[in-house]
């Protein structure tokens, strides 16, 4: 793994005028689609012609890309973090992510699917004092069903429940369930939910997500997820700051793979208040801002309404595991939330992180091993919650009358 304590010599590449998504100079080591990922995040961020030049940055758990319009272009966007913190370049194999955005006229609201099509153990935690979820009863140990179909985590608070109708139906559609019957088609799919709350902030309080936003979502899942302000992120907001959806993944010695998905909604605050440094970047990838960017980052927080909010995501992994394993591994993530944002689990915060479990990959073989094995992937689902939430922040772009991180302070990018 490599460090992120400094930026290495392919840190500033040239990319041409006329096509955003192609390196100039040598490739960069290892990557072999950066062209790739640098085109989705230009087609995904709203990029337009005149970006000249990019730059990135390495952590333990992957590649981050921030890429910024060159000083001078006329009518350029603010600097966007349009990240891909993670190791590998598709999603963990045996799940799919999909989203649903509403982002229109009187609409700022979605859903996120996270899809087990072969079924996945299931875990859950719920920490918040506001939680809004569905189906969580039946990962407890002590149930009957064993394998989860898909999560959703959707907007609309309680409202948007009705988005895990939409993904059931697909699922029932497919033929993929719990079997209920003598017949193949005769199954309940299992699909436990979390909402976060997001009414009202694209002007209209009655405009949240319905069934329709959950088959949506489902037929648009794929191993390789969008980030920013699409699906369940793209009402977040974080301590007066827009905030989305992120992802992290990294892969342990063992071969196992643990990442997260991530929406970031919370009543307290991403950004050290003193420092104006969010408090997910834990290896200080980023530049400190400025004065002015700090002062811009303090008024947006001061300045913001007392909302009901919510942190929800998932933990995946492919390791093989109990119903109670998940739980914890669930439970640890949490950690990685407090880690990021300050304060986490208020009354009016309905925190909840799910864990799926593909089982495809032995922890360990011998019992002493998978103990220490078992605590290595706590510890690593900790870690990528934050950095999930991380990029959740810098993936992000302003809406309305909320301000990404990156446009209140670019200077954390590099634009003066």
């Amino acid at each position: 793994m490599v460090s992120m304590s400094r930026l290495d010599s392919w840190s500033k590449q040239s990319v041409p005028d006329d096509s955003c998504a192609e390196w100039s100079g040598q490739p960069y080591p290892g990557r072999r689609r950066a062209d790739s990922l640098l085109e989705r995040m230009v087609a995904t961020r709203g990029l337009q012609r005149g970006v000249t030049r990019a730059r990135c940055f390495r952590s333990s758990t992957g590649t981050r890309f921030a890429v910024w319009p060159h000083t001078g272009v006329s009518g350029s966007v603010a600097a966007i973090g349009a990240l891909a913190s993670r190791q590998n370049e598709r999603v963990i194999e045996g799940f799919e992510i999909g989203h649903h955005t509403a982002d229109s006229d009187g609409w700022l609201t979605g859903t996120t699917v996270v899809v087990a099509r072969e079924g996945a153990v299931g875990g859950v935690d719920v920490r918040g004092g506001g939680p809004g979820t569905r189906e969580t009863d039946l990962l407890q140990p002590m149930t009957l069903v064993e394998r989860v179909h898909a999560v959703v985590l959707t907007g609309g608070s309680a409202y948007g429940l009705a988005a895990a109708d939409g993904v059931m139906e697909g699922l029932e559609a497919a033929g993929i369930g719990f079997p209920a019957g003598l017949e193949p088609h005769q199954v309940v799919p299992i699909v436990p939910a979390a909402v976060l709350f997001d009414l009202g902030r694209g002007g209209v309080f009655g405009n949240r997500p319905t069934s329709d936003f959950g088959e949506l979502a489902l037929a648009a899942a794929s191993d390789q997820p969008a980030t920013g302000c699409v699906g369940a992120g793209t009402g977040a907001v974080c301590g007066g700051i827009k905030a989305g959806f992120g992802y992290a993944e990294k892969q342990l010695a063992t071969g196992v793979s643990v990442a997260a998905g991530v929406v970031v909604n919370a009543v307290g605050s991403a950004v050290d208040a003193t420092t104006g440094r969010l408090w997910a970047d834990h290896m200080q990838s980023l530049a400190t801002p400025t004065q002015t960017d700090r002062e811009a980052l303090a008024d947006a927080y001061a300045e913001t309404p007392a909302p009901l909010a919510t942190t929800i995501g998932v933990v995946l992994t492919d390791a093989i595991l109990s119903k109670a394993q998940a739980s914890k591994l669930a439970a640890v993530a949490h950690d990685g939330m407090a880690r990021a944002i300050r304060p986490i689990h208020s009354m009016v915060d309905g925190d909840t992180v799910f864990c799926l479990a593909s089982d495809r990959r032995p922890v360990a073989e011998d019992p002493m091993r998978a103990l220490f094995a078992f605590n290595t992937l706590l510890a690593a689902a900790a870690d990528v919650f934050t950095d999930a939430c991380l990029d959740a922040m810098l993936a992000a772009t302003s809406r309305g009358s909320w301000k990404s991180y990156s446009d209140l302070a670019p200077s954390v990018l590099g634009v003066k």
